[in-house]
């Protein structure tokens, strides 16, 4: 019903003019809500701007037992890639970028319209969101030379758009946590950090001369600011975990742009791919995904513990639904061994903001008993997850977890 109320805002706008009745534009509302046909019960007749709204509506969610308007209202957008590239541009037209997203995600759900996005003049007309970017991703391989570009342009505004949201968050969080963690208490005079110091001491302030006499000296140890962390990211590529790969490979990219962070990263189906090479350019990541196909977990943490040099300064950050198709009591003993060797590990069931995930309850409550809990995480809480994995604090687990 929210939706709905949304949609006609268009409408509403070329009518402002006009006195409104509130009876009649209830029934309106509902008219657009129950399509037409015998049983809507509104005796609401369209026309003009809303009788087109109707039809982008009756194209996308009509069903064929519902006769409107002297036509059959059924479901579909035709079989040419342009009909569709009209419609993309009338729902963009009458609905707002929020509503437009769910109806392309409808169409393509609904429609079968998969095949179509193989056509570069229907991806210049669809609204770039990460779902869209996942459904590129899976087609990827079957796309046309001529519509390759196209859908890598696509895939790019949609990483610089997610670039700019999360990336300068993350630096400063993390540049932060990474501070923290190599705190000394006894600096050499250039190291001292006279703000914490300062803030540490006040409890010593002296009135009568008023200042502060610091008995604790906080600083960083020249020595400790050389250690780099070390993260791998591993992240399974099954087709439930589109969107968590969108966004892993971008925050992956920022993680690789930090100096004081090595970065690794690994996706997984029933092979292993490292990628870490192309981390300098997150589309490049992202088209060397390929999503479908099997998990096997316990393959993909082989290869990442067998890349760890230093455990103490390493976070593993395993993103996955869990539904292991490889030996599962081998991929919990290699969390158990990499949590023994001192390094912190992190088990993300999605990365995304699509709320509760569907995963491996088994495997998750394993992976708690093992002191590696199992939580959805949105991008905005990331940094956060990351930044107490790297000082080696209590993660912040959401309510909902």
């Amino acid at each position: 019903m929210t939706d709905t109320t949304d949609t006609t805002a268009a409408t509403r706008a070329a009518t402002a003019a006009e006195p409104v009745d509130p009876a009649r534009e209830r029934l309106r509302r509902w008219r657009l809500v129950l399509g037409g046909g015998q049983a809507d019960g509104t005796g609401c007749a369209l026309s003009g701007p809303d009788s087109a709204m109707d039809g982008t509506l009756a194209a996308l969610y009509g069903r064929g037992d519902a006769p409107q308007a002297g036509r059959d209202r059924s479901a579909g957008l035709g079989a040419s890639a342009p009909s569709v590239a009209r419609w993309l541009g009338d729902i963009r037209r009458y609905f707002p970028s929020s509503v437009v997203q769910v109806m392309q995600r409808d169409a393509i759900d609904r429609l079968g319209l998969a095949s179509l996005l193989l056509e570069p003049e229907m991806l210049e007309a669809v609204e770039a969101d990460v779902h869209l970017v996942g459904t590129l991703l899976s087609l990827h391989k079957a796309m046309p030379e001529t519509t390759r570009e196209t859908a890598r342009a696509v895939v790019r505004k949609v990483v610089e758009d997610l670039e700019k949201r999360l990336a300068t968050r993350t630096r400063a969080t993390l540049t932060g946590a990474l501070d923290r963690s190599a705190r000394v208490s006894r600096p050499r005079h250039h190291d001292i950090d006279w703000n914490r110091t300062v803030a540490a001491n006040l409890k010593h302030y002296l009135p009568e001369y008023r200042t502060v006499v610091p008995e604790r000296l906080v600083g960083y140890g020249r020595a400790a600011r050389s250690v780099k962390k070390e993260v791998v990211l591993c992240i399974d590529q099954s087709g439930s975990m589109a969107s968590s790969v969108v966004y892993a490979s971008v925050f992956g990219a920022v993680l690789a742009s930090m100096r004081s962070i090595s970065t690794r990263l690994v996706v997984f189906d029933t092979a292993v791919a490292d990628l870490t090479d192309q981390l300098d350019d997150p589309v490049d990541v992202l088209f060397g995904t390929q999503l479908g196909g099997g998990t096997d977990i316990n393959r993909a943490l082989a290869y990442c513990q067998a890349q760890i040099t230093r455990p103490a300064e390493t976070v593993v950050v395993l993103i996955s639904d869990l539904y292991e198709g490889g030996i599962h009591n081998e991929m919990l003993k290699r969390v158990a061994a990499m949590k023994a060797s001192g390094v912190q590990f992190v088990a993300l069931l999605a990365l995304s903001d699509e709320g509760a995930p569907a995963y491996d309850r088994d495997h998750a409550a394993a992976l708690a008993a093992l002191g590696a809990p199992a939580f959805a995480c949105t991008p905005d809480l990331f940094p956060e997850v990351m930044a107490a994995a790297l000082e080696k604090r209590p993660l912040p687990i959401p309510d909902t977890a």
